[in-house]
């Protein structure tokens, strides 16, 4: 087995899942490497699965490895797996896409409630020598109306959490439910106008890409807030920077962005931004779960097993390899 990366410090817990039931972890390194390092360690070792953070794992790098039955994401979003070359090869492909529910959702909330009341400007503020409450321009959430796009799992516990602090609360989904209390369901151009707040609980695919662009902040109302802890691609960053420095959106939350590592100058200047290092996934509880629940998949594979959480229907020479 090859675990490509992870975002923790160290393998221990993949390893007594993987060792555990008598196969070989391979580690590379921690920081995701280049698609092209991938396919190097793929070719090298031919791993029979390959566990994946946050390292591109290509169809090349599918395609190196004859004995490959699964690439089993640690975490929710597949924009890094070559899916279809998966498909294709006879691979499953899986993640864990029930984890950190709570932890996102949590995460979303707090930095609507930063903005509200200000937590993150009055800190930098007292901090620089300023104690000036005078200054305060401050939100009642209750009498705020926030727009959930997405509302999946982590949507809806964005919407439950919103509910008890009394604001409105809008959501647009795809495929909407036929009964969601407490919530108004309506389309995205609706949500964008007659939200005070956004929050973004989409993955990221190519209908979504950029989701959130010049358009839709035009459509916002003036001093609104943009929430994203999903993928960074869903925003595009430069009109967000735009819509801050023009006065139009008044905070920009965000655990991801498009560039991260790198965040870029223009973004950084902004004093609406609220930036945070993509880690609205991570608790204690969380990752641990992550690590084990995904080495789990790989093994419940190997063994001739269905998985838990397929994301796939594999074809091709080795399909049907996990559903005996």
């Amino acid at each position: 087995m090859l675990l490509t990366d992870y975002a923790w410090p160290d393998d221990s817990v993949e390893r007594a899942v993987i060792e555990g039931a008598g196969h070989t972890l391979v580690t590379g390194p921690a920081e995701p490497a280049s698609a092209e390092a991938i396919e190097e360690l793929v070719a090298e070792h031919r791993p029979a699965g390959i566990l994946t953070c946050w390292a591109p794992v290509s169809a090349t790098a599918i395609g190196a490895s004859p004995d490959l039955r699964i690439v089993a994401r640690l975490g929710v979003g597949l924009d890094n797996i070559a899916v279809d070359a998966a498909t294709e090869r006879g691979a499953w492909v899986t993640n864990v896409p029930d984890y950190c529910v709570e932890e996102v959702s949590d995460h979303a909330v707090g930095m609507v409630l930063a903005w509200t009341r200000g937590l993150a400007v009055f800190d930098r503020e007292v901090r620089a020598g300023h104690w000036d409450p005078a200054s305060a321009r401050l939100r009642r959430l209750s009498a705020l109306t926030c727009g959930v796009v997405g509302y999946g799992r982590i949507g809806r516990a964005t919407v439950r959490k919103l509910g008890g602090f009394g604001c409105r609360i809008l959501a647009h989904d795809p495929h909407p439910p036929k009964d969601a209390p407490g919530v108004e369901m309506v389309g995205l151009e609706e949500l964008l106008r007659r939200s005070d707040v956004v929050i973004l609980h989409v993955p990221l695919t190519p209908g979504t890409h950029h989701i959130v662009g010049a358009e839709q902040l035009a459509l916002m109302k003036p001093g609104g807030l943009l929430v994203n802890v999903s993928r960074g691609g869903l925003v595009d960053t430069d009109a967000v920077t735009k819509a801050l420095d023009s006065g139009h959106l008044d905070g920009a939350a965000l655990d991801v962005l498009e560039t991260e590592p790198h965040v870029p100058d223009e973004l950084l200047d902004q004093p609406g931004a609220l930036l945070t290092p993509h880690v609205a996934f991570s608790s204690d509880a969380s990752v641990t779960e992550l690590r084990r629940r995904a080495a789990e998949e790989v093994v419940r594979i190997l063994a001739g097993e269905a998985p838990a959480h397929a994301c796939n229907t594999p074809r091709g020479p080795s399909a049907g390899a996990g559903d005996r």
